[in-house]
């Protein structure tokens, strides 16, 4: 609506009206909604991107590497019992605090019996895996949390402007209306621009989305 209510103003210049009462601030308004638009959608794009990712860690974890060990682990307690629960292995609907927390009690146990479960057959490389993906399992949280910051910041701040962008539109309408309020052609230009839901349709023109690509906002 805001880009259509400029366009509007700029093809109609006349005295007073896109001469700097209000069509420089529009435009303003409109270049920060982008930006700010570009920030929320890039902080989507972020937060799927580290779910995918701890989605995959998660799957190695549990099917791979916690499995392996509890195997070995299994097989250490046959002659160091102590070691017969030294190893969980979390169900698959286990939360990912729980993961985490079994996962790191697991490197810590296998790691102070690292040369016994060793001569058991056990490979040192699953070791540093495990270290490698608790690493990488954080990091897609913190990945998380910043993506929805860079979210949650940019849509407050979208919200702020459109309500700007709203306001002067309202100032604007009262500029047009005194400049076009005699010709009806231009009139109905001017409300089907800044008319939310879309430009005014004819009965002989498609709805909006049947085969476009739908209205942009701002």
């Amino acid at each position: 609506m805001a880009e259509r209510v400029r366009d509007f103003l700029r093809a109609h210049q006349t005295e007073g009206v896109g001469q700097g009462l209000g069509l420089a601030k529009l435009e303003e308004l409109i270049e920060r909604a982008n930006v700010l638009a570009g920030q929320q959608r890039n902080g989507v794009a972020m937060a799927q991107q580290a779910t995918k990712q701890r989605k995959e860690v998660r799957r190695a974890l549990q099917t791979k590497i916690l499995r392996y060990l509890r195997v070995v682990g299994k097989v250490a307690a046959k002659q160091k019992g102590e070691l017969a629960n030294q190893f969980p292995l979390p169900p698959g609907n286990a939360s990912q605090q729980a993961l985490l927390t079994a996962a790191r009690a697991t490197l810590e146990n296998a790691s102070g019996q690292k040369d016994v479960l060793v001569s058991l057959g056990m490979s040192q490389k699953v070791l540093e895996d495990l270290a490698a993906a608790l690493a990488e399992f954080d990091q897609t949280l913190e990945a998380t949390r910043e993506a929805r910051r860079e979210h949650v910041g940019a849509s407050a701040d979208l919200d702020a402007v459109f309500a700007e962008i709203a306001e002067q539109v309202q100032l604007l309408d009262g500029v047009v209306k005194y400049q076009f309020g005699e010709d009806a052609e231009l009139m109905g230009a001017w409300h089907s621009a800044r008319n939310v839901l879309g430009p005014f349709k004819t009965k002989n023109e498609p709805p909006a989305g049947a085969g476009g690509s739908g209205i942009k906002v701002a």
